[in-house]
């Protein structure tokens, strides 16, 4: 008596990948849903700027405007992101800002290198956030409480120093290093645009795959317990303003590249589109998690509303009207959705 034997493919039936296809959307769903959600906002505003105003949401030149103003505020959103991550709130940078700004100006009005001036705005940056980094973590003053009080001491002495008078800085673009931060790439691609971008992908490798980003979470879910699993609390926390700090020191340099002129009013007006980014993204101010990613997106939204709200018609006073709405129901839809989990 024979049997017939039947050779059968190998690798998983297919009765059972299709489950277990659907498992991993689903867990892929479940674990992104913040990102997700941010990302469905952002598809479903440009839908409506593109459905609204065609002839401006169809043209490439829209765009690279976006992109040669967006990065001024962009790299301070992204750092900010760490910050808020801690459970804590810096809202001295746009003052820092204006600080490294003058810094630069004036080193670059006195020696003429350009290098030395980016190397001076970024090392105002860095101490101006180190300060409010050790005024939190080891004086133990209130986030919230500090900033306020370097925010108006830094933006004061900035006028102080200026003495209310902008610097004007036209032979900026003769040196070689201007179009390194500002010139244009093929097709009219800012280069601020690019240094958004490369910033922006390294601090999403590091809030989601280096052990500092691990820490931050830590710090900012329990600091009690990260300081026994061994954190050093006081040091991240040093760490994090420091970075917003130098963030706004870049940020100036962009600024102030781009346009050839400081005024001792730069950086004002940052600091609602900036936050507004980091919680449209789904960062909560109470710290413990965040998105760097979704602080991204939200700067692309916040970035291109006014521009949005202008093109489909609508006065640019409600502007604001707009952005405390879509925070509004962003957090709302977040809130959600953590209750949920």
């Amino acid at each position: 008596m024979t049997t017939e034997t039947q050779d059968t493919p190998a690798g998983p039936r297919p009765e059972l990948a299709m489950p277990a296809r659907r498992e991993r959307l689903r867990l892929f769903v479940k674990r992104n849903r913040i990102e997700l959600s941010i990302t469905c906002i952002f598809v479903v505003l440009y839908a409506i700027f593109i459905i609204g105003a065609p002839q401006v949401y169809t043209n490439f030149a829209i765009y690279r405007s976006f992109m040669s103003t967006l990065p001024f505020m962009g790299v301070m959103a992204l750092a900010a992101t760490f910050v808020i991550t801690l459970g804590e709130i810096d809202l001295s940078f746009p003052s820092v800002m204006g600080m490294s700004a003058w810094g630069f100006g004036a080193t670059f009005v006195a020696s003429g290198s350009y290098p030395l001036a980016v190397l001076v705005a970024l090392g105002i940056g860095g101490a101006c956030g180190l300060l409010n980094g050790v005024m939190v973590a080891i004086v133990g003053v209130p986030s919230i409480v500090a900033t306020i009080g370097t925010m108006f001491f830094w933006r004061g002495f900035v006028n102080v120093l200026a003495e209310g008078q902008g610097i004007p800085l036209a032979s900026l673009t003769e040196v070689w290093m201007h179009p390194i931060f500002v010139g244009r790439i093929v097709g009219g691609i800012p280069m601020q645009f690019v240094w958004f971008l490369v910033i922006a992908v390294i601090m999403m490798m590091v809030y989601r795959r280096h052990v500092f980003g691990s820490q931050v979470l830590f710090v900012g879910d329990n600091k009690n317990s990260a300081h026994m699993m061994g954190i050093k609390v006081a040091r991240v926390k040093i760490l994090c303003f420091t970075l917003l700090g130098v963030m706004a020191g870049l940020g100036a340099v962009l600024l102030v590249s781009e346009v050839t002129y400081f005024w001792p009013t730069t950086g004002d007006g940052y600091p609602l589109p900036a936050l507004g980014a980091v919680f449209i993204g789904g960062t909560p101010v109470f710290g413990g998690r965040g998105s760097m990613y979704g602080t991204f997106i939200g700067v692309l939204i916040i970035g291109s509303l006014e521009a949005g709200v202008v093109a489909l018609g609508i006065q640019g006073f409600y502007t604001q009207v707009i952005y405390g709405l879509l925070i509004t129901i962003a957090v709302t839809i977040y809130a959600v959705i953590m209750r949920r989990n």
